[in-house]
């Protein structure tokens, strides 16, 4: 009998392959499945470990594959890549997959469950509304300009928008208002959506204690405090609150060699959409700094707005108030600025 101990499975729509290797890491399989035989091969195997990319689709058939008795470990693809021998194919990738998950210093990702995958829908939802809200705007906008009608950018303009549309003596040609109208019910339409969205997740975060708490800190509010407590790791998955800012791509990346060291600009890993909500929090703090005592002259913001251009600023801010949301939901408690607390 094969004495399989793990095994690297590249997964894919229709034609899956599997890779397993001994505790030596020598190869004892390879063999390729379709879609519908993947369980039923797994439920055969003696319980192993069982790795695979962190895809699409890839928490479902960790949580399958787990309830057969299996250990699943998700692997980033950035930390298999290194492991490809030569060519690139389904082969080489699953015996890639498999030599990562052997590797005693290998990082991989908690399999989600299906209540944080749904919960965690809103937010990729609303992004998506959101980018297409964007594209309304700025086709609404360069239709617009094409008969005189300039609007400044930005969505708060919208409105300006509709109402030259809407409105009779705007001078526009008949047979350009009835095409325009359609993008305003467009617009319209995502509006409303969005706003829906927008109030189920402040609902969400006054229900839930993690996210009341994080909303104590400066520049976040209910859709930053909600996206986090969904989308973020358990706490206990980061030694430290730099181990979670740097998950988040909020430190800077690091090119150093001969005892020299060079850091130049943020990594940007891990999670996007956190990293891009925590700039966003950031932004708004410096914004309306004369209204923070965080920001006020003599503070650690007030030296670095003195300092260093405004954008560096946002991403020191951001990966600062990372490394707050880290203690917070480790540690427990609310946050308390330096000046309340001294």
């Amino acid at each position: 009998m094969l004495e399989i101990t793990t095994v690297g499975l590249d997964l894919a729509k229709n034609v899956f392959q599997v890779h397993g290797a001994d505790a030596s890491g020598r190869t004892e399989l390879r063999k390729k499945l379709r879609r519908d035989q993947v369980l039923a091969f797994f439920s055969q195997l003696q319980p192993c470990v069982v790795a695979m990319e962190a895809c699409g689709g890839a928490h479902y058939w960790g949580r399958e594959i787990g309830r057969l008795g299996h250990e699943v470990r998700l692997i980033p693809p950035a930390y298999v890549k290194p492991f490809v021998k030569r060519q690139k194919n389904d082969a080489a990738d699953a015996e890639a997959i498999c030599e990562a998950a052997q590797r005693p210093t290998m990082r991989f990702v908690p399999v989600k469950s299906e209540e944080t995958q749904g919960a965690a829908m809103v937010f990729r939802v609303r992004e998506l509304l959101i980018r297409q809200r964007t594209q309304a705007i700025n086709a609404l906008r360069g239709h617009l300009t094409e008969f005189g009608q300039i609007v400044p950018q930005g969505a708060a303009n919208a409105v300006k928008l509709i109402a030259i549309v809407e409105e009779p003596a705007s001078g526009l040609p008949a047979d350009a208002i009835g095409t325009l109208k359609v993008l305003v019910a467009a617009l319209t339409h995502l509006e409303a959506e969005i706003g829906k969205l927008d109030a189920e997740i402040v609902r969400r975060a006054k229900s839930n204690e993690v996210s009341r708490r994080l909303m104590t800190v400066p520049g976040i509010g209910p859709l930053i405090a909600t996206a986090i407590a969904v989308l973020a790791p358990p706490p206990e998955t980061f030694r430290k609150a730099r181990d979670f800012a740097a998950w988040l791509g909020l430190v800077p990346r690091q090119h150093s060699t001969g005892g020299k060291q060079r850091l130049g600009a943020t990594t940007k890993m891990g999670e996007r959409s956190l990293r891009r909500l925590l700039i966003i929090g950031a932004n708004s703090v410096i914004i309306k700094r004369h209204s923070h005592a965080a920001a006020r002259p003599g503070t650690w913001l007030g030296g670095m707005l003195t300092r260093k251009p405004p954008m560096l600023v946002r991403v020191a801010l951001a990966n600062k108030m990372a490394r707050i949301v880290w203690a917070l939901m480790a540690r427990g408690g609310v946050y308390q600025s330096p000046a309340a607390a001294a």
